[in-house]
């Protein structure tokens, strides 16, 4: 079994989610006393947070560098960046260290394509929906076309994500609200909603939406499991 290595804590609510869904999967692989070879790394959510919102990503890519070669020196054969938002560091945290990194991106992709749908909405947090790192990859590299919820629709989103959600608090208003926003997104031509934030799976499931829900922490969990375990 290769060894994860996991940079989390932002926030511990979906690192959390990360550990369970990671070791039920290989206890279900390997039979019931089995669990994951991993190492955990994890951060403040504070101070990224606040780094986030002052827009110093020299710091945080500093740090999320700092993070993934710490965990190689210790022994991980992977990384696994828990968080959609972080993944904007992705190729610092790559030329960084000398193991792969699994990008959350591409099973996520990989599992809408194979479903046979081209068109999604993406809900995260306000850098995700509007930035190019995450939007990018998935039209440049497998080919998505990604629609994203208007100015106070993105507003709300990442609200809720950094108000609620990261503190654990999970509100039927927020739920009826994003149900909304969905509803607003199939609309616009969404096939299918990506989950682009790790927490939003706290508060958003299948039943929520009429197309189909693609939940990146569970994939990006999932392909964790195939990778550590790979021949």
């Amino acid at each position: 079994m290769r060894t994860i290595g996991l940079i989390g804590g932002m926030s511990w609510e979906s690192s959390a989610e990360y550990y369970r869904l990671i070791n039920q999967g290989v206890r279900e692989r390997l039979g019931p006393t089995a669990s994951a070879s991993c190492l955990l790394w994890s951060f403040n959510f504070a101070d990224i947070e606040a780094l986030q919102h002052k827009g110093d990503w020299a710091s945080l890519t500093a740090r999320m560098t700092d993070a993934a070669q710490r965990l190689e020196a210790a022994g991980a054969d992977f990384l696994v960046i828990c968080t959609n938002t972080m993944h904007r560091t992705a190729p610092a945290v790559e030329a960084a260290t000398g193991i792969p990194l699994l990008h959350i991106a591409d099973p996520t992709a990989e599992r809408i394509k194979a479903a046979g749908l081209r068109t999604v909405g993406l809900l995260g947090t306000a850098f995700t929906m509007e930035q190019d790192f995450y939007k990018g990859r998935l039209a440049d590299r497998h080919g998505l076309n990604v629609v994203i919820p208007d100015a106070v629709d993105r507003a709300t989103v990442h609200q809720v994500i950094y108000d609620e959600l990261v503190a654990g608090q999970v509100l039927a208003s927020s739920r009826d609200a994003y149900r909304a926003i969905i509803r607003r997104l199939v609309e616009e031509g969404a096939e299918a909603i990506i989950l682009g934030c790790t927490e939003i799976m706290l508060l958003i499931g299948p039943d929520d939406s009429s197309v189909p829900i693609f939940d990146t922490t569970a994939l990006h969990a999932q392909a964790a499991i195939d990778m550590a375990l790979a021949d």
